[in-house]
Formats: structure tokens, C-alpha cells, sequence
């Protein structure tokens, strides 16, 4: 890329530092606030001082989740190319690191924008009704940690401390249950009601639905990781980035160790999936029920057995969601 600009941004809370490379060398640095009108503002500039449009720059930094809003919006304003990357890419690319700021963070993703250019992967911002769900279901989560907190208290604190001291306290924390479950109820109702208003998502959701252990919490979080089933082209690009996909380490003849999921992973959809797994193993009957104990019969580690079960489970969602069609089982 002949007379390219590398723009590396390190994004936190209250700023953004910008840092442009051309030709391997920084030519300007800036820390603007972390709004929509001051990204737009520098951008223009930066377009001005160096004569340059969108098809001579590239805007990189790591996806950071809700603090790269801002930027995300001033790059599809401007349409400006955007590459939002996975944090520990940059991270281990840049070999040993002796010391760390903003401004150092800023320069490091630059220089990894450069040297992986042919990788790059243009940010495209998804549906109007994927980022609301996605915002809802985050929110709903929130809450439904808290309500597990406040009925544990609720239950296990009553035979150990004294009985009018429990009963004020259970009245408190009783307000507080009710006034959760009524704000989860009306997320729900949300979540329910933007599902239904796209034809894609609801098809999507009644489909994930028809397959054993998937509810309607799995299937949401699905679509909103997902992004309606475009982020990922297969069931094992999704296992790998959920941490279901077992791996193998080997070096030379000394080491060696069984294949092993790797702790990078999105623990949330995991867990989900997890109880999912456990859910359909669970029951009395069921094509899971049998491949579970036919494996562990065969002394086969039963994590591993209940990992192979999560994953099944991915493959047949993207199953049913590439074929369009409910799941059907084959066990009799």
C-alpha cells in the first residue's frame, strides 16, 4: 500500500489517542475526548493537513466493547475504513513489552495495522436491532446476577442471625426481588417485541429453539454474538472463539499433553451453552442422554464428554439456521 496511513487509536473511557504512521513513521499524535464530534473533527482534519481521503488510510483499534461507540459512529459517518481487532492479537504481535501508556498503546496498533494489512478485516457495524438487543440482553444480565444475589441472602441467612434482625431484612430484600423481576419482565418484553418486529430474527429464534437444550436465553445470545449468524462462516470458528474447540501442545518428544480448550474464550456464551449441555444430558431419554453414557462408559472423561455435547449443540444451530429449517432428531 504505496503512500497508506496506518491510524492506530487506544481507546478508554474519557479519550482517544490517536497515533497516524506513513512509511514506518509516526508524522502526528493526538489525544482527543472520547466523543463522536471530537473523532469526526480530528478526522477531518488529519484529511486536510495531509491531503488524503478514505480509500489512503485505515483506522485501526482493539474491540473494546461499549467505549469504541463513538469512534464506530464517527467512522461510518465519514465512512472512513475501520478495523475493530481482537485485543490479545495485538497484544502477543508485539513481542516482549517493557512499559505501557496510552501513547505507547496507541503506536503498538499502528505498527500492528501496518505489518497486518493483508489481514485486515473492515469493521461493519451490524443491524439497528442487533445492537438494541445486544444492549438489552446486557442490561437483563446485570440484573438477573443481582436477583440471584438477593434470594441467596434471602434463603441461606435465616438460621443464622437473629430472627426479628432476619425478618426486617428479609422485608427489604423481598422490595428489591420484586422490583428486579418486574424490570427483567419488562427487558423481556423489549427484547420480545424488537424479535418479532424482523422477519430474520424471528425465524432465527424460533429455529435455534428447536434444537434440544436451547431456550430463549441461549438462542438470543446467540443471535446478538453471532450477529444474526454473519460474524462467523461455521460452527468451528464459533467453537474456537466460545472455547469449545480442544486443541493440542506439542514440542519435540518431551512435550506432550491431551487436546485442551484454550482459556481464551467468551466465558458468557460458554456458560450458557454449559447448562444447556447439562440440561439435555440430564434427561431420561433423548440422542445426548445416550452419547454421553456411551462415552463415559467407554472411560472417556466426562468434561470432555459434556464439551463434545456443547459443541454438538453449536453445530446444529448453525445447522439449522444454514439449512432454514427446524431440527429434526434421528433418535428413536
Amino acid at each position: 500500500m504505496n503512500n497508506f496511513y496506518f491510524i492506530g487509536v487506544d481507546v478508554s473511557k474519557k479519550k482517544l489517542d490517536f497515533c497516524v504512521m506513513f512509511e514506518d513513521k509516526v508524522i502526528h499524535e493526538e489525544v482527543v475526548a472520547n466523543q463522536q464530534d471530537s473523532v469526526q473533527a480530528l478526522i477531518t482534519q488529519l484529511k486536510k493537513d495531509y491531503g488524503i481521503d478514505n480509500t489512503q488510510m485505515l483506522i485501526c483499534a482493539e474491540r473494546t466493547g461499549q467505549y469504541t461507540y463513538p469512534l464506530m459512529c464517527a467512522c461510518e459517518i465519514d465512512n472512513c475504513n475501520l478495523w475493530l481487532e481482537d485485543p490479545a492479537n495485538i497484544k502477543y504481535s508485539s513481542g516482549v513489552q517493557r512499559g505501557k501508556n496510552d501513547k505507547v498503546d496507541a503506536k503498538r496498533i499502528a505498527i500492528y495495522a501496518a505489518r497486518f494489512k493483508d489481514k485486515v478485516q473492515y469493521y461493519k457495524r451490524p443491524d439497528k436491532e442487533i445492537e438494541q438487543l445486544k444492549q438489552l440482553e446486557a442490561e437483563r444480565s446485570l440484573y438477573v446476577v443481582d436477583l440471584a444475589k438477593y434470594k441467596a441472602q434471602l434463603e441461606d441467612q435465616k438460621e443464622y442471625m437473629p430472627e426479628k434482625l432476619y425478618n426486617d431484612k428479609a422485608v427489604r430484600l423481598k422490595k428489591l426481588i420484586e422490583g428486579l423481576e418486574e424490570v427483567i419482565g419488562s427487558i423481556k418484553n423489549e427484547m420480545r417485541k424488537i424479535i418479532e418486529s424482523n422477519n430474520l430474527l424471528s425465524t432465527q429464534y424460533e429455529l435455534l429453539q428447536s434444537v434440544d437444550g436451547v431456550g430463549p436465553v441461549v438462542a438470543l445470545n446467540m443471535i446478538v454474538i453471532t450477529e444474526a449468524f454473519t460474524r462467523f462462516d461455521n460452527a468451528r470458528q464459533f467453537n474456537c472463539f466460545a472455547g469449545l474447540a480442544p486443541f493440542q501442545y506439542m514440542s519435540g518428544s518431551s512435550q506432550r499433553s491431551k487436546a485442551r480448550v484454550s482459556h481464551r474464550a467468551d466465558k458468557s456464551i460458554k456458560s450458557l451453552l454449559h447448562l444447556a449441555a447439562v440440561s439435555v444430558i440430564g434427561k431420561k431419554t433423548g440422542e445426548m442422554r445416550q452419547y454421553y453414557l456411551r462415552k463415559v462408559e467407554q472411560g472417556k472423561n466426562k468434561m470432555s464428554v459434556i464439551n463434545a455435547v456443547r459443541a454438538k449443540i453449536v453445530a446444529r444451530m448453525f445447522a439449522v439456521i444454514n439449512k432454514n429449517e427446524k431440527y429434526t432428531p434421528f433418535f428413536a
